[in-house]
This record gives structure tokens, C-alpha cells and sequence, in this order.
């Protein structure tokens, strides 16, 4: 099986797809034009990238049935065209959360003591201890945190050696205003985090803002979190708070963020703008940069060796699973709840063409199959098929399943 690398990828990774079985073919600098044209006609089932960008009319033609994103985040691939093509698209969820989650405390410290600056006087040769002995510390100070995904929870862990109790927000337990339960503190990996400070949930991302002298958000970039941080969210950040975006910039609204500096002097740590260039190098003129107390990097949150190593390991992981058992790990875009409104159970003998003949009744009465799963019994000779049928078949169409000598038994299920 062909594999496409159409990015910058670890040698282990490259090691590791050959090992499995694949043909290589490593090309990292392709974009655009050059990766339609080598998707079209190189063969490749499966196409690896990190942050190129994947449009759904580069899917045309083709082998293709597989993309890994290998990192976290599909928003730079067309992942519903791909949908309607059959092409599966994973990704590599957690793999880069501890990296991410480094970057978010390393900004926050350099936000608090204006680490940059300070340095950018040094290299000027300007000593101005009097001007950087002021910053107010972190200890004691509480970190608001969107999302409880892994990086939010691995931010947590790194936030609380620092004295920072902890309020939090996500989708999974919008509306409440609690403290963590133990079982939650277990399922979040957060126990140990918990006998150092205090951590709580809150209502909704405002009541988060109002709550935090830091705040920092790690959610996944959808219809519904694009724009969640507007002038109402960073309106309840007091004058003077920090706040941390290594996560998507389309998750904030890039005006009211910039009248928040200007107005109320919030503090910044930014990986990620809305005025991003598409490549590796290029010029860049976001105008929130040159605002007093932003601080920013280059998108890199998840580039160090660690983070780049899993990510490969994943990638492989996948890729392997899907060569060798048709079924994709981390899979993005499959139906959560199928059409289906029955299921068709049918016992038969595991012979050639019985199944064949299954489908060719439901294809006669007009019945589309939404899923399929036949297992077969020890020794061979029997097997059962579970049918997941967008309509239920009418008393002809199951008599004639049945007439069949090689179907055993047969069972209807609304579902």
C-alpha cells in the first residue's frame, strides 16, 4: 500500500510506515496545485500531513481512501468532502497535549514578568531592574481553563505546582457550578492535581472570565466554539488579567480581543492569530502584535521532539491498523447514529453467495444497508449477520430471505 507524506515527518514515522508494509513516497513540500495533481496520480491510499492544507477538490480521482492528520486539530482538511467520497480522515488526538500545554505556562509566565521585553532591553544593552521588578506572581492567583480535553487537563496539572487553584468550563459539563467530583477527578487524570488546590467547574465561559486572573483556552475549533471568546467573555477578565490562545485563533474574536489590550491593558500569550500565513515562512503583519503586553510564537505549540515523536508513533499506529484490519483508529468523520431504523439478524450457513442473496432481496424491495458485521462460528460452518437497514422489509422480502436452504434463522429488530 502506497503512502503519501505531503509534510514534514519524522524519520521514525517514515521508518515505521516501511516496517509496516507501505511504499513511502515522501514528499514534504507539496501544496496546492502539486498536491492535487501528486493525490491524482501517484497511486497513494493514504495521504499523511501536519499543517498542509487538504481541500476537497484535491479528493477527485485518485486512489485515496485515508488522510492522517498527524497533530490534533482537521480544521485545515476538508474533512465533509472527504466524507462524501469514502475517505476516511484521523487524526491524532493527545498525542501533542503535554507540548501544548508547556507552551500555555511558559507564556503565561512570560506575560506575567515580561520575560520578552525584558529580554529585548537586555539586547539593546538597557539594564532596567526597576521597571521588570514589577510583576505580580502566579501563586494564588486562579487560572480560568476552557475546555477539559487532554491538553486542558495536562495545563491543570503544570498550573497547580504553581499554586494556581482552578476554574474550568467545558461542553461536557456546561451549566454546572460544582466542584470536580472525585469519579470526574479520576476520569480527568486530575487527583493528585486536587489535593494541591482547589479545582472547580463553572457555568459558562463568562462566569470563568470572571472568576480568573489567568485565562487560558484549549478547546477544538467547530461551528459552535468559533468565536466563543467575544467582548462579553474577555469583559469579565479584570483590567490587568492575562490571556492565552494555544489552541485555534478563529476561537476568539479578533476585534474584541484587540480593544481589550487597548482598553483594559489584558496581558497576551499568543501561538496562534487571525492573520496566520498559510506556510512555514513568510511575512506576517497581524496588527495585535505590535500592542502593548502581547507576547507571541510562531504556531508551534505542539513542535518539540517528544510531541513530533508520539505524533509519528500514532500516524503509524493508524496506518497499520488500517492495512491490516480495514478498521481506522481516531477516525473523524464516520456517522455517530447511522439511518438505520431496524436491524436484520440473519443466521446461515458460511457459505459462498448466502449473503449475496441477502442483499439481493433487500435490493429488490429498495432497502439501503446502513452497516453490516457478520461473525462466523468456531469450525466454520455457521455465522451470523447483523444488518442495519434504513427501512423495514415487508413480509415478502423476509419470506424470500428465508426460502433459502442455507439461511438457519432470521430475526427483525426495530431499532
Amino acid at each position: 500500500m502506497k503512502v503519501l507524506v505531503a509534510d514534514n515527518f519524522e524519520r521514525s514515522g517514515l521508518a515505521g510506515l516501511a516496517a509496516a508494509g507501505c511504499e513511502v513516497d515522501y514528499r514534504p513540500t507539496l501544496d496546492g496545485e502539486a498536491l492535487a495533481a501528486a493525490i491524482h496520480d501517484s497511486g497513494a491510499r493514504v495521504l499523511v500531513v501536519r499543517s498542509t492544507r487538504v481541500a476537497g477538490a484535491m479528493l477527485e480521482g485518485g486512489e485515496l481512501a485515508l488522510i492522517v492528520r498527524a497533530g490534533a486539530g482537521v480544521n485545515t482538511i476538508d474533512v465533509a468532502a472527504a466524507a462524501e467520497r469514502g475517505i476516511y480522515v484521523a487524526n491524532c488526538p493527545g498525542r501533542n497535549a503535554a507540548a501544548v500545554a508547556e507552551l500555555a505556562l511558559g507564556l503565561i509566565l512570560a506575560a506575567d514578568r515580561r520575560i520578552p521585553d525584558a529580554v529585548a532591553d537586555l539586547r539593546a544593552g538597557r539594564w532596567n531592574k526597576a521597571e521588570y521588578s514589577k510583576a505580580r506572581g502566579l501563586a494564588g492567583r486562579t487560572l480560568g481553563v476552557l475546555g477539559l480535553g487532554a491538553i486542558g487537563c495536562e495545563t491543570i496539572r503544570r498550573a497547580t505546582a504553581f499554586g494556581m487553584p482552578v476554574v474550568a468550563w467545558s461542553r461536557r459539563f456546561a451549566g454546572e457550578d460544582r466542584p470536580l467530583a472525585p469519579a470526574e477527578l479520576a476520569d480527568l487524570g486530575l487527583e493528585r492535581a486536587a489535593q494541591e488546590v482547589e479545582l472547580r467547574l463553572a457555568p459558562s465561559p463568562a462566569e470563568v472570565a470572571g472568576r480568573a486572573s489567568v485565562l487560558t483556552v484549549h478547546v477544538a475549533l467547530g461551528p459552535e466554539t468559533r468565536g466563543l471568546i467575544d467582548a462579553a467573555v474577555l469583559g469579565r477578565l479584570a483590567p490587568g488579567a492575562i490571556f492565552v490562545n494555544t489552541a485555534r485563533a478563529e476561537l476568539v474574536v479578533a476585534e474584541a480581543l484587540a480593544a481589550a489590550v487597548r482598553e483594559r491593558g489584558l496581558r497576551l500569550g499568543l501561538d496562534v492569530f487571525a492573520r496566520e500565513p498559510a506556510g512555514g515562512t513568510a511575512a506576517f503583519d497581524d496588527p495585535i502584535v505590535g500592542l502593548p503586553g502581547v507576547y507571541g510564537t510562531h504556531h508551534v505549540g505542539a513542535s518539540t521532539e517528544q510531541a513530533q515523536e508520539a505524533i509519528a508513533a500514532e500516524t503509524v499506529r493508524i496506518v497499520r491498523s488500517y492495512l491490516e484490519t480495514g478498521r481506522v483508529p481516531n477516525c473523524v468523520n464516520l456517522a455517530r447514529r447511522t439511518r438505520a431504523t431496524h436491524r436484520l439478524v440473519v443466521r446461515h450457513r458460511d457459505r459462498p453467495g448466502v449473503l449475496a442473496h441477502v442483499f439481493e432481496q433487500l435490493r429488490e424491495a429498495g432497502i439501503n444497508v446502513q452497516e453490516t458485521e457478520n461473525v462466523v462460528f468456531d469450525g466454520g460452518r455457521a455465522a451470523v449477520a447483523s444488518i442495519q437497514l434504513a427501512a423495514a422489509p415487508d413480509a415478502e422480502t423476509v419470506a424470500r430471505i428465508r426460502a433459502s436452504d442455507d439461511v438457519l434463522g432470521l430475526r427483525l429488530v426495530a431499532i
